[in-house]
């Protein structure tokens, strides 16, 4: 494929250090880069993190591309004709950034880290690469109670919008969906778990799904819960979360929809959008997954082919050298 600066440009191909980083983390790697038949003065070398999320509007829901971080990692040096050249970097995670794999298995969750080169006003995002990210040890203890209560993973997926009253930072959330433990099927249809966290902790929204009666409708029951990262591992989460869900069933307030940003359209410019037909594309769509002491244990029915979100992510998961487009 021809790069924005034309046949004869610098190739650019970004390789991150193996395994998942945390949120909060730092995200290293290196941008490998190969000159073209000319010397090339590199202005700028620039990371894009970016989420495939859903946004819900009026028209119905679209998929498409967001972006919820943006790096400078190196520039104003000249690449000589065919040098060959790596650019070693550092970066931190947002606290936000949601989890991608659970006990080692993917969530369905499609973040990456796309590279864009620039070169004499020309700018070229020429390398895009999967990012996995790993819970933290307080977000993992809540899932691993909610494993040990009954509740089982359904899918997850990054929603467009703000949860009102929370002190959310990144222009969308996570939802981890999960089937309501037996001894609380009767009361909710299921479970919605978001962790928005920040450097001194994390805020744990819970929300229900209640059925009806008969002379009543059915609706959401939210509570939020501001936890520290630090003692985690001395709580006894099973006891806590159990003592959440307990009291949220017990509240009688009505929760609407979170509010979001507005429509679905572009966000300062930080988000692509395409219709789709399925809802939902993360595996593990409609399967309640056993859990026991080990906490939620993730089935993958499926992979995720994230080609098809839209035609910006192109072959996310591709990855080796396929990676390699011209700049």
């Amino acid at each position: 494929m021809l790069g924005a600066l034309g046949v004869g440009g610098p190739t650019v191909d970004t390789v991150l250090d193996p395994g998942p980083v945390r949120p909060g983390g730092s995200l290293t790697g290196q941008v490998h880069l190969k000159g073209g038949s000319a010397d090339f003065d590199i202005e700028q070398i620039t990371l894009e993190l970016v989420a495939r999320v859903e946004a819900e509007h009026n028209g119905g829901e679209t998929e498409g591309v967001a972006v919820f971080g943006r790096f400078t990692v190196a520039g104003g040096f000249r690449l000589m004709e065919g040098e060959q050249r790596s650019v070693p970097f550092a970066v931190a995670l947002p606290w936000e950034t949601p989890i991608t794999e659970l006990y080692g298995q993917a969530l369905g969750i499609v973040l990456g880290v796309r590279t864009e080169l620039a070169v004499a006003g020309a700018k070229d995002k020429g390398d895009l690469d999967p990012l996995a990210v790993a819970p933290l040890p307080v977000q993992e203890a809540v899932l691993e109670a909610l494993g040990r209560l009954g509740f089982g993973l359904r899918t997850a997926d990054l929603e467009y919008g703000h949860i009102r009253g929370t002190g959310q930072q990144l222009p969308f959330y996570q939802e981890i969906e999960l089937a309501p433990a037996p001894q609380y099927a009767h009361v909710m249809r299921e479970l919605e778990v978001t962790f928005l966290t920040n450097p001194g902790g994390m805020e744990v929204v819970l929300e229900a799904d209640k059925p009806g009666g008969f002379f009543s409708s059915g609706h959401d029951v939210v509570n939020r819960h501001v936890v520290s990262h630090e003692g985690a591992a001395q709580r006894d989460w099973t006891t806590v979360v159990d003592a959440w869900i307990r009291q949220m069933l017990a509240s009688h307030g009505h929760h609407s929809a979170p509010a979001p940003y507005g429509h679905a359209e572009p966000h300062d410019g930080h988000y692509s959008h395409g219709h789709h037909d399925d809802h939902r594309s993360g595996p593990g769509m409609g399967t309640a997954v056993a859990a026991g002491a080990a906490g939620l244990a993730v089935g993958v029915a499926g992979g995720l082919v994230a080609a098809e979100v839209v035609d910006e992510v192109g072959d996310f998961f591709e990855g080796g050298d396929e990676g390699n487009d011209d700049a």
